[in-house]
């Protein structure tokens, strides 16, 4: 993996890590799922007159359409539309560490669905990295953590993880950025039609929310969602998702200093332990040298 490789894949995990920072302020002033719809309709029209800019077409394939409404469903409307209602009554912390437990859900249900041979290597990640959750939710029930927000963050990334799991190689054949958009456009769709028959809106206006709106909505929202695709296409999606180890230690840190999130000795070792285990299991998935 070269230099250029390696700076994307930090770049993308910083992203993707602060949107649940920025997710925990824009729910604190605004109804969730119509902001994160709002967010989708914005972000996805952008990226589809990027896309046309850069002269590609809506023209997808087959595993490509597939690609887009899986992930609009499953990763947008469900994954993050579930998150940014949890986050009403939990910490961004919580939420992002059960975020980053996903590679971890992709490899036990590939050798659970699809027989895929887990080595010792990523059965000692795999065994770890549930410690490392068990510690820190442990520790976090006895301070009164609210169990509905819970289940909706563990409900939503089982939802990325089937994502994850059902387009693999579909997004391959060119037209990144419109399938980064359609996506978006599909997930805010959805979204669009739960808003209307669940909430009100009524908006807190500040300073913050728009900050925070702005910033989900151009970078979790796009610029990490295009990264991704590019360091994908780049390194494979085993190498690319090694990155994913760092996730729960910038979320947390994140959401420590910019929202003052305390943070217990035991959060920070099983932060730890968690991001040993991811880490372990996705190198031992990368494909031996020859």
């Amino acid at each position: 993996m070269d230099i250029r490789s390696i700076v994307m894949g930090v770049a993308f995990s910083l992203m993707w890590s602060s949107a649940f920072t920025s997710a925990r302020i824009i729910v604190a002033s605004a109804p969730p799922i119509s902001a994160l719809a709002i967010r989708f309709l914005i972000s996805g029209l952008l990226g589809v007159l990027i896309a046309r800019i850069l002269g590609q077409t809506w023209r997808l394939t087959p595993p490509q359409w597939r690609a887009c409404i899986i992930l609009g469903i499953c990763q947008n409307a469900l994954y993050l539309g579930l998150n940014f209602v949890a986050m009403q009554t939990i910490e961004a912390s919580v939420a992002v560490i059960i975020a980053s437990t996903m590679p971890l859900l992709v490899a036990l249900a590939s050798w659970i669905f699809f027989g895929e041979r887990l080595s010792l290597m990523a059965t000692a990640g795999l065994l770890a990295g549930i410690l490392g959750v068990a510690m820190i939710m442990g520790s976090r029930f006895s301070g009164g953590i609210d169990t509905y927000g819970l289940i909706l963050c563990v409900i939503g990334v089982i939802a990325l993880a089937i994502a994850t799991l059902s387009v693999r190689g579909a997004t391959s054949g060119g037209n990144f950025m419109m399938i980064v958009g359609l996506q978006m456009l599909i997930g805010g769709a959805v979204l669009s039609l739960v808003a209307v028959g669940t909430e009100t809106l009524t908006i807190d206006w500040s300073w913050t929310l728009v900050a925070a709106f702005a910033w989900t909505t151009l970078i979790p929202g796009l610029a990490a969602t295009l990264l991704w695709f590019r360091l994908v296409q780049r390194v494979s999606a085993t190498r690319a998702a090694t990155f994913h180890f760092l996730n729960p230690f910038l979320g947390v840190a994140t959401a420590a200093i910019i929202l003052g999130e305390k943070l217990h000795p035991t959060d920070l070792i099983g932060i730890a332990v968690i991001t040993a285990g991811i880490l372990t299991v996705q190198l031992s998935r990368r494909p031996k040298a020859l």
